[in-house]
């Protein structure tokens, strides 16, 4: 007797998409977008913290290159964060590991000039792709990873309401050579509606200070 499996795949592949709302706006990623990002890296000098992989000075057409590279291989889809009040370029972030056949994608490849951390533009920037992510591809489940001493990663990733699945030791290098951990967490899709309500109710307590 023969073993039969099923897969259930994106409702629409994911493509390059302008996501906007909620103070922000997520383009799809491009070379000219080069010299902003690198401008946006200089807020706190974001290169040299030893758990990301922020672009370094003179980096960022490199980086934007392999971005791209992952596009084009169908496993990346990366996005310019812009500030709607300003109009500028203040960070990245992606979808990657995209799993066609099982209708997974992580979020990822995430960073934001300094004076733009700690505000609402994750958050936003998170529901936009999470909501993307559900109700438009029709994704099955999201997931995040972040190095293990990453700890204001593995916070904001928790705030967002994803469940912590495990550790994979001795999984990856840092630019510093040495080899990480790294922490896993997803979100599927039957959880997807509380917490887009939590989401929403984080950017109208942020509205209201």
């Amino acid at each position: 007797m023969s073993l039969m499996t099923t897969t259930q795949g994106f409702r629409i592949a994911p493509a390059p998409v302008t996501l906007e709302g909620y103070g922000v706006k997520l383009v799809p990623l491009q070379q000219d977008h080069a010299a902003s990002l690198e401008l946006a890296a200089t807020d706190g000098k974001l290169w040299q913290i030893r758990v990301t992989s922020v672009p370094e000075p003179g980096a960022a057409s490199g980086y934007i290159s392999e971005a791209l590279a992952g596009q084009h291989e169908g496993h990346m889809l990366p996005f310019a964060v812009i500030e709607q009040g300003s109009g500028n370029i203040i960070g990245t972030t992606r979808y990657h590991d995209i799993a066609h056949p099982v209708a997974r994608l992580e979020i990822g490849y995430t960073w934001y000039a300094k004076h733009w951390q700690r505000t609402h533009v994750n958050t936003a920037s998170k529901l936009l792709l999470l909501r993307h992510a559900f109700e438009v591809l029709g994704a099955r489940v999201t997931g995040w990873r972040t190095d293990n001493f990453n700890f204001a990663s593995q916070r904001a990733i928790e705030r967002l309401g994803a469940r912590k699945d495990g550790v994979l030791r001795n999984h990856a290098l840092r630019r510093d050579g040495s080899v990480r951990d790294t922490v896993m967490y997803s979100l599927l899709a039957g959880e997807w509606p509380e917490v887009e309500k939590h989401l929403e109710y984080q950017l109208k307590l942020r509205h209201a200070d």
